[in-house]
């Protein structure tokens, strides 16, 4: 195999994997979009139920029976500091996150379009080359 053959198949691995790394960066960019969306349903669901039993997350997959006595709830606002929010103001801080992610996937699906153009412009190449020096 000569060396601009071999050099090809290295450019072509080596964008493959970039797609794949890309592709995978894309569904957990997705599944935390649709994580933020169920939190902001949620959220809905607790206006109004002070004082309703609700089903109260321990833990993945992990729920205790437990009485809404207030709407203020505690937030994480990074770097483990909490501080108290009200439903409507959380709810911003979500639709802020959930933006943030709409532009990170964008900006990978932006960048998987390039890559996988990228693939197509050099495998065309290479099928030229190779239809004008046929072996």
């Amino acid at each position: 195999m000569e060396e601009k053959q071999k050099e090809l198949l290295f450019r072509l691995s080596m964008a493959e994997q970039n797609l794949k790394l890309i592709e995978q960066q894309l569904q957990a960019v997705e599944e935390g979009i649709l994580d933020i969306n169920s939190i902001s349903l949620g959220l809905d669901e607790l206006k109004g139920a002070i004082g309703k039993e609700i089903l109260a997350p321990v833990g993945r997959g992990i729920f205790v029976k437990a009485k809404l006595l207030s709407e203020d709830l505690t937030v994480d606002v990074g770097g483990k500091n909490f501080v108290k929010k009200s439903i409507p103001e959380t709810k911003e801080i979500i639709k802020t996150q959930s933006g943030k992610l709409n532009e990170i996937k964008k900006d990978l699906e932006k960048n998987a379009r390039e890559i996988d153009q990228e693939l197509t412009e050099m495998i065309i190449k290479a099928q030229n080359k190779n239809s004008e020096n046929p072996e």
